[in-house]
């Protein structure tokens, strides 16, 4: 699979051979639902909490006798239905975490990653500005025909991408190593430098493919 490569004007300056294992495979939109929701639950702290009946203030007497005044009955002014009562079924603190297997981890990457590839909206950058300023960064955004949300990708942290970046509405900045499902998927664009490229064609290609069963012995053949 072939990429265009942009400059910062937004003019074509080649095409470059991308591994189709990382961005040319059929994605899986199941796989990639699970590992969105799994991410969004992580982020969940799950610190609400409510007191209930025998946590609250208050007396465990009675109200009043059970018969012959022709009311209802009434216990405790603890319980729910009274003012200052405690909570009935109320959250408690408890964790939200959610666990997804390695390779479903990584097929959902490599799913976002061609999703994008097919929809044309990954843009591989010969390079970001360097000096660190919004204006600079804005004006390459601009050329390149991105006005919505955006991930900038680089190969490793820099520093001035981000500083860059950070001021901007709707877009941010990650290292490859960083790339995450939940971003991916928000992103309307994913700007990629071509060692970020090249590093996540490491991360999620090649070796770190899970082989298909039998494809020793039918190599060996």
């Amino acid at each position: 699979m072939k990429l265009p490569v942009f400059d910062a004007a937004g003019a074509q300056l080649r095409e470059i051979d991308v591994a189709d294992e990382v961005f040319g495979i059929e994605p899986n939109r199941s796989v990639l639902h699970q590992a969105y929701v799994t991410q969004m639950a992580n982020r969940r702290a799950g610190g609400a909490s409510t007191k209930r009946r025998g946590e609250v203030e208050g007396s465990t007497k009675k109200t009043r006798k059970q018969k012959g005044l022709g009311a209802s009955r009434q216990g405790s002014i603890r319980a729910s239905h009274h003012v200052g009562g405690g909570v009935a079924m109320g959250p408690r603190p408890h964790s939200f975490a959610k666990d997804l297997p390695r390779q479903m981890r990584r097929l959902a990457l490599r799913s976002a990653l061609s999703s994008h590839a097919e929809d044309r909206s990954i843009i591989v950058i010969g390079g970001l500005p360097a000096d660190g300023k919004t204006k600079s960064m804005q004006t390459v955004l601009a050329a390149n025909g991105i006005a919505r949300t955006a991930l900038l990708v680089s190969g490793e942290h820099d520093a001035t991408v981000t500083q860059a970046a950070r001021n901007i509405e709707n877009v941010k900045a990650l290292p490859a190593q960083y790339l995450n499902v939940v971003d991916l998927v928000n992103a309307h664009h994913v700007v990629m430098t071509e060692d970020a490229v090249r590093k996540v064609e490491s991360l999620w290609g090649g070796e770190n493919l899970k082989p298909h069963r039998g494809r020793k012995e039918v190599a060996s053949a």
